[in-house]
């Protein structure tokens, strides 16, 4: 054996060495091809089954190495055909090409394996240098493919898991339901909503241990709207201690001290909206409460109003929007505006992420809603009120004493009395039921002193939630009235200043008592 033959195997044991250590990095693929090209003086590449560029040194290649790559391509075509495992090919402008091909055409599951190849040096000894890499390579590219894999498959998990919550936030429980049973999941009766606000990074340690304490029954969704929002499903028997509303978030925020968490009360799936507002509210409240977190603790819904003289308001009011045909397939219907119209009222401009549309589609169908309803909901309080209002009449269940609606079948032929006229909003937030709930809505405000925050909060509302003319208005500065509408935030345990808002009932409220 002479001096030439050991310094080759050497010189092949210090390459696999290296191989082998730059299979342990992170991009380990790019990491092997950039390695090749140094090692070679040629451009190392990674070749489809259908003579794609899979991979060069860099990832974002520039177009002077697609150029050579793509020589590399159409140099793998008929080495491919034949089922040539290596081979050393002449490229264009007289460029030798090597080849090595990644396992065997029955590797991974099937699918034809790429090629490893190399354009450029003349160099016998490169056809050992690439068998060898391309051993290395190949579980590398496999261990990546089964990354990339992962991530797609999470990926569709995630997004149909927000999409069952996209359902359930508009009452769409048969089909939310249907998506959970083919994801294996059954979705519980009853269920209190978590907004758990939290640093990003953190996000994935939370929803494993609310996974881990809620034994696989809780339906868990990074918020659409926030970065910094976990929701959470969580069933009444699956929330940590016994006879503890409060124990799972206890549990969380003593793992993670930096996060809030606000709770709803328990509500069946239909109602799982009014729970994810009623966590939001707690959440205002739990960012200034020692222990971190907070259950929503007062009942302040909208039954007083939902007579069926406020069911046939609703209903007048929104008909247009119901009985809308749209002049397109592709355009959206009365369900889908309706939902536009419900998440602009709760995230405002970001309803736009929530509902996955450019935000000029959203601002084109507020403006045909706003048409139709003969409001604006982009900019007026009042607007926004009456339709969240007329949302959430439309939307409640008729009480045991209103007869249900006749549908065209079901209608007498010759009515033997005429239908009521609707009743107009002003009509509706006189009566004694509406007076009495306008009260309860200020009550907290008033009683609680001083005067100056109630007078605050009105003159908010009486400028559209506008906090520099409410500012304005009051002759103080914008942090002076932003703190004085937090500190209505904790009396009234409720969100003012983000969104869902408890605006538009107090707006109602103002409205009610004649303050307007």
């Amino acid at each position: 054996m002479g001096p030439a033959s050991s310094e080759a195997r050497a010189d092949r044991a210090a390459d696999v060495l290296a191989l082998a250590r730059l299979a342990a990095e992170p991009e380990s693929v790019h990491a092997i091809l950039a390695w090749l090209t140094r090692r070679t003086g040629g451009l190392a590449a990674l070749i489809g089954p259908t003579g794609t560029v899979l991979a060069t040194p860099e990832p974002d290649p520039d177009p002077d190495t697609l150029a050579t790559a793509a020589t590399a391509a159409s140099a793998t075509v008929e080495p491919r055909r034949r089922g040539t495992p290596s081979a050393v090919l002449g490229g264009e402008g007289g460029h030798a090409v090597h080849l090595a091909r990644l396992g065997h055409a029955d590797a991974g599951g099937g699918d034809e394996p790429p090629y490893l190849t190399v354009v450029g040096p003349d160099d016998p000894r490169c056809g050992v240098l690439l068998a060898d890499a391309a051993r290395t390579l190949a579980l590398c590219w496999r261990l990546e493919e089964a990354e990339r894999a992962r991530r797609r498959v999470e990926s569709a998990e995630a997004h149909s898991r927000e999409a069952v919550l996209h359902l359930l936030m508009v009452g769409s429980v048969p089909a939310a339901q249907r998506i959970a049973g083919a994801l294996g999941t059954v979705l519980p009766a009853l269920a209190r909503v978590y907004v758990i606000e939290c640093p990003v990074r953190r996000r994935r340690e939370i929803a494993s241990r609310i996974d881990q304490v809620a034994r696989g029954q809780a339906w868990i969704v990074p918020c659409p709207v926030r970065s910094n929002h976990l929701i959470a499903l969580v069933p009444p028997e699956s929330q940590g201690e016994p006879k503890r509303a409060d124990g799972l978030a206890r549990l969380i925020v003593r793992r993670v001290p930096e996060c809030r968490i606000g709770t709803s009360a328990e509500h069946p799936l239909r109602d799982t909206a009014v729970g994810y507002e009623q966590a939001i509210h707690a959440l205002a409240v739990a960012r200034g409460a020692p222990q971190r977190y907070a259950g929503f603790g007062r009942h302040t819904d909208t039954t007083a109003l939902a007579s069926p003289e406020g069911r046939l308001w609703a209903r007048e009011l929104l008909g247009p929007c119901l009985r809308y045909v749209p002049p397109r397939r592709a355009d959206p219907g009365p369900q889908e505006l309706l939902g536009t119209l419900g998440s602009w009222l709760s995230f405002g401009g970001a309803a736009n992420r929530h509902l996955k549309i450019h935000r000029n589609t959203l601002a084109a169908r507020i403006r045909l809603i706003s048409d139709l309803l003969g409001l604006d909901i982009g900019h007026s309080l009042a607007g926004q009120s009456a339709a969240w209002l007329a949302l959430r009449l439309h939307s409640a269940p008729p009480s045991t004493a209103e007869p249900p609606a006749e549908t065209p079948a079901e209608a007498p032929a010759t009515p033997a009395v005429p239908a009521p006229a609707p009743a107009s909003l002003d009509a509706l937030l006189s009566s004694p039921a509406a007076e009495l709930w306008a009260r309860a809505q200020f009550g907290p405000l008033d009683e609680a002193g001083p005067a100056a925050v109630p007078e605050t909060v009105r003159a908010w509302l009486r400028a559209d939630a506008r906090l520099p003319a409410a500012a304005s208005a009051l002759g103080i500065s914008l942090p002076g009235a932003r703190k004085r509408l937090a500190r209505a935030e904790e009396v009234l345990g409720r969100s003012l200043l983000r969104a869902p808002s408890a605006k538009y009932e107090l707006w109602l409220a103002l409205r009610a008592s004649g303050s307007l």
